[in-house]
């Protein structure tokens, strides 16, 4: 948080940035930083505590920042940190997704949706993902991202669609969709026993007690966690982003930015965060200032 004087003296009136990824060029660094120098050329997801990146400058602890893959653009490039952490946490530290079984991914055309599936084209090429769509444009968006079946989450029976895409179950749940009624319900029936689920989003209340009857395994993802705990295990997000920048590099990973706007001002923010709002947008939309 940002904090103003208040216009009488009384409390600071609190200010808040908004925006979490980023890529840029370091402008200065601090006496102990011994990754980065001035002139790099980085990408970030930032740190819920400290202010966030729709700003020109940040500040940001060099143990969550990598080098920025050299083969995208800045605009590019800040499409892909905060997902690209979300999505690695959670199929690798928290799912035991191995070489064979079938990955159900709830909001597979969203940001982390769209790692998700690149992440498991690249590094788990025996498992099969069942994907949500909804339009025919998103249909051809997942496919062309390795998902090899999908279901309509709005329209038709999900759990009758889910079971002639995997007749065999689902052994993984990757979603952001958790909170929705009747979505846990969903993933009970459609789950092989000992099978997990691994969630993003924000319920306000969840009865996991559903999961006992076939033993199934409930994970929150924050990829924020190690930023707001501090200390060097934060080093392991700057290690990902590296093997991030190595899988674009080599063409395995692309940018999901769909739309950018420029420059970096109020008006296009604003604009940006309207077309996030309509939840009907495909990939990440990316705001940029001419470096």
């Amino acid at each position: 948080m940002l904090r103003s004087p208040g216009p009488t003296g009384g409390d600071a009136e609190k200010l808040c940035v908004l925006g979490f990824d980023a890529a840029g060029v370091v402008v200065e660094v601090g006496d102990q930083v011994t990754l980065f120098a001035p002139g790099d050329e980085v990408w970030y997801a930032g740190d819920v505590s400290r202010p966030g990146t729709n700003s020109e400058l940040h500040l940001v602890d060099e143990r969550i920042a990598s080098r920025k893959p050299t083969t995208l653009t800045f605009g590019e490039a800040a499409a892909l940190p905060l997902t690209a952490i979300t999505a690695w946490e959670g199929l690798f530290d928290m799912l035991s997704a191995e070489s064979r079984g079938t990955l159900y991914v709830a909001g597979a055309s969203g940001g982390v949706g769209s790692m998700v599936l690149q992440l498991v084209e690249a590094l788990l090429p025996g498992v099969r993902v069942v994907a949500t769509s909804s339009r025919p444009e998103t249909d051809e968006w997942v496919r062309g991202l390795g998902a090899e079946a999908w279901v309509d989450r709005r329209n038709g029976d999900l759990r009758e669609q889910l079971g002639a895409a995997a007749p065999d179950g689902i052994d993984w749940v990757f979603t952001s969709y958790v909170a929705e009624p009747g979505q846990l319900d969903l993933y009970v029936s459609a789950l092989n026993p000992f099978g997990e689920i691994v969630a993003i989003d924000d319920p306000n209340g969840l009865d996991i007690g559903i999961l006992k009857s076939k033993s199934i395994s409930f994970h929150w993802e924050l990829m924020f966690t190690r930023a707001l705990a501090g200390g060097d295990a934060q080093l392991s997000q700057h290690r990902l982003l590296e093997r991030v920048a190595e899988l674009v590099e080599a063409g395995k990973i692309r940018s999901t930015a769909t739309t950018e706007l420029q420059p970096i001002s109020v008006l296009e923010l604003a604009v940006a965060e309207g077309q996030v709002e309509t939840g009907r947008t495909i990939g990440k939309v990316v705001v940029a200032e001419s470096i």
